[in-house]
């Protein structure tokens, strides 16, 4: 019978050694030198250390938060791209970036994704297929992933949500 235990958080994601913060850009508006803000993410002693994911982000007050919901590896006729799960990841974070870029944020200003990856589909290729553009500058975000039965979208095998957060545009520096 074969194994039913699940590869430890150490093989999936490796071992970070440095906690550090990462800067944002404001809403609205190019990046700006003047509009950042420190996103602080811990490593607190006593849990794993990982460079894949932090455990705690501190968001400053007077930070704009903006929540995208549940991406699916569609494209915009909400057609299934692929029956791949690595090229449907892409497109779902393809899809977290476009909604972001809506709100004037990108992809180096989420704080924290939820990944559920349909409990057939293969972890490895979807996480090689994502893992790189999870990741913004200085300490991983929050990460937190689950394998599921099923998706709402039939045929879908991924679904990824994030949470990001930017300076509004009317704290920018002119």
């Amino acid at each position: 019978m074969p194994s039913l235990a699940a590869p430890s958080v150490e093989a999936v994601f490796g071992v970070m050694r440095q906690p550090s913060t990462a800067l944002l850009h404001s809403a609205h508006g190019d990046r700006d030198p003047g509009a950042t803000v420190d996103i602080t993410r811990l490593q607190p002693a006593g849990l794993v250390v990982s460079p894949a994911f932090s455990h705690v982000a501190i968001v400053p007050p007077g930070v704009t938060t903006i929540y995208v919901g549940g991406q699916n590896g569609i494209d915009a006729a909400g057609t299934i791209v692929s029956a791949d799960i690595a090229e449907q990841s892409r497109q779902a974070v393809d899809n977290v970036a476009t909604a972001l870029n809506a709100a004037g944020a990108s992809l180096s200003d989420v704080v924290q994704w939820t990944v559920w990856i349909d409990a057939a589909a293969d972890l490895g290729d979807a996480y090689g297929a994502i893992a790189p553009r999870l990741a913004g500058p200085g300490a991983p975000p929050l990460v937190t992933a689950a394998r599921v039965a099923g998706l709402g979208v039939p045929g879908a095998l991924i679904e990824v949500s994030a949470v990001a957060a930017v300076i509004p545009a009317s704290d920018r520096v002119p």
